[in-house]
């Protein structure tokens, strides 16, 4: 038997075969019973529990209450005119000047 004439023969017993048994399967999903396909699936909703619990000290008053104490606005007004440091700061030499603690002191009491 040639090749050719043997390839023929399983080609006829394949379609044969394939067509059985397409028979076959196309009868029994026509006899089963059928299932409503969704086509979209939305899940049901469930509020999510907040996991966020406030804390128990109030931060934002206790930030303000800081803010309020250091917020001090010092102006070239309330330096005093005796000090005047002279020198050359681009090359690190702030020059020799004096500032007293009175000074000082007055720079922090003016409120």
């Amino acid at each position: 038997m040639k090749t050719t004439d043997f390839k023929k023969l399983i080609k006829e017993a394949v379609r044969e075969a394939i067509q059985e048994e397409l028979k076959d399967i196309l009868l029994e999903a026509l006899k089963s019973p059928k299932q409503i396909v969704k086509e979209s699936y939305t899940p049901p909703f469930i509020p999510a529990q907040p996991s966020y619990a406030p804390p128990a000290i109030d931060f934002r008053s206790k930030y303000a209450e800081v803010l309020g104490e250091t917020a001090l606005s010092f102006t070239s007004q309330d330096a005093q005119p005796t000090f005047r440091p002279h020198g050359d700061p681009v090359n690190g030499n702030l020059g020799s000047g004096e500032l007293g603690m009175d000074q000082i002191m007055n720079l922090l009491n003016t409120k």
